[in-house]
């Protein structure tokens, strides 16, 4: 391995997964090491999601608005398509993503692609999202970052959902969704199904 002058060491042919709750600086984490790529000059290209588009069409954008330029793609196998010559390709928001992804990064990270991975790995019920579980299974490294519970101030386990919806996939920013720790998270869960069945209730009376 060969250090450069900014300390960036060149590691050729890997995954990085960085993963989390909602607003545990995922995203942030992800910007940071391709702007330290770019800073070494290596030829880096980002993908999002084309259906991500809370703060931008195209741009990539941390909740503390910290932004790089990347490319919307469709599905995992577009990103395979554009990678060809870049050293570093970064993906944000992969649970959105199939799960060819993982079939994917495994193949640019065989052809010298460093490949970093940014993406919730729980849905809002807990349940593992997306590729991303399989993406934590074959990477070289994965890095789990915390938010803060918005309850106790302990670490944040996962995304807790404050609004009815029962869809998997549901974008939203702090009005939507909450970071709790385990416990906090598990008492939530109790309390929504407690509404849920009390509302059932109250509907078939009314019917």
């Amino acid at each position: 391995m060969i250090e450069d002058f900014t300390g960036e060491i060149h590691r050729p042919g890997r995954i990085e997964v960085v993963c989390g709750s909602m607003f545990s600086g995922k995203t942030e984490e992800l910007i940071r090491r391709l702007k330290r790529a770019k800073f070494a000059r290596q030829n880096v290209e980002i993908f999002k999601p084309a259906m991500d588009t809370r703060y931008s069409n195209v741009d990539v954008v941390s909740h503390d608005h910290n932004t790089i330029h990347s490319t919307p793609v469709e599905n995992s196998e577009a990103i395979l398509a554009l990678s060809a010559g870049h050293d570093v390709v970064g993906i944000d928001e992969a649970q959105f993503l199939d799960d060819k992804l993982v079939d994917v990064c495994n193949q640019m990270a065989n052809h010298g692609i460093r490949v970093i991975v940014a993406g919730l790995d729980m849905d809002f019920r807990g349940v593992p999202f997306g590729p991303i579980p399989a993406l934590c299974a074959v990477a070289d490294e994965v890095t789990k970052v915390h938010a803060i519970c918005v309850k106790c101030g302990s670490l944040a386990y996962a995304s807790h959902r404050l609004v009815k919806n029962e869809s998997q996939v549901m974008l939203g920013e702090k009005m939507e969704y909450e970071p709790l720790c385990r416990e906090c998270f598990q008492k939530a869960l109790e309390e929504d199904h407690r509404d849920s069945m009390s509302g059932n209730l109250f509907e078939n009376i009314e019917s």
